[in-house]
This record gives structure tokens, C-alpha cells and sequence, in this order.
């Protein structure tokens, strides 16, 4: 008999573990369905894309401008580690802010 409750009160809190983990995943689903719906291009979303793709080109660019300026003056040299870097600074900043683009412009 106590075996018996035991089958039967185990058996519940499965089903009420397995009712709420539906429960949690219906809730999930319905708002990625809802966000994927939404238009995300509002202006602070605009505003927000500036931002990521201002810092993820300056930030970089400034690192090779300190990083050549620290060259230029450790060891110096014919070749301008300044300018090297800034462009090298520049494009690897590009190619953060294209990818961030990318990922951020891709709504569906």
C-alpha cells in the first residue's frame, strides 16, 4: 500500500515538474516569437549601433596609435610605427564595426 503512494506521489511531481518546464518553454518561445515580430530599429536602437561601432573602431585605433608611439620611441627607426599601427589600428577597427553591423542589422 505505501508502495503504492509512493508510485502515485512520485508520479505527480513528475507531471507537475514536466507541467511547469512546459509551461517555462511556452513562455520562452512566446517571447522570442514576439521579439523576432518587433521591429528593433527604434531610434535608441540606432543610437546604440552608433555607440558599438564608434568605440569598436576608436578603440582599436587608439591601441595601435600608443602601441606605434611606444615603438617610435623605444626603438627608433626610419619607418613610422605610428602611422603603421594607426592604419593597422584603422582597419582591424573596420572590420570589428562591419561585423557588429552584421550581427546587430540581422533581424530574422
Amino acid at each position: 500500500m505505501d508502495n503504492d503512494k509512493n508510485k502515485q506521489s512520485s508520479r505527480e511531481r513528475r507531471r507537475a515538474i514536466l507541467r511547469k518546464f512546459t509551461r517555462e518553454v511556452e513562455r520562452k518561445g512566446a517571447l522570442k516569437i514576439r521579439g523576432r515580430e518587433e521591429q528593433g530599429e527604434t531610434v535608441w536602437f540606432g543610437l546604440g549601433m552608433f555607440g558599438i561601432v564608434g568605440w569598436s573602431v576608436a578603440i582599436p585605433t587608439l591601441i595601435g596609435i600608443a602601441l606605434g608611439v611606444w615603438i617610435d620611441s623605444t626603438w627608433p627607426s626610419q619607418y613610422s610605427w605610428t602611422l603603421m599601427f594607426l592604419i593597422a589600428g584603422l582597419l582591424i577597427g573596420c572590420l570589428n564595426a562591419w561585423y557588429w553591423v552584421r550581427r546587430g542589422g540581422y533581424s530574422k
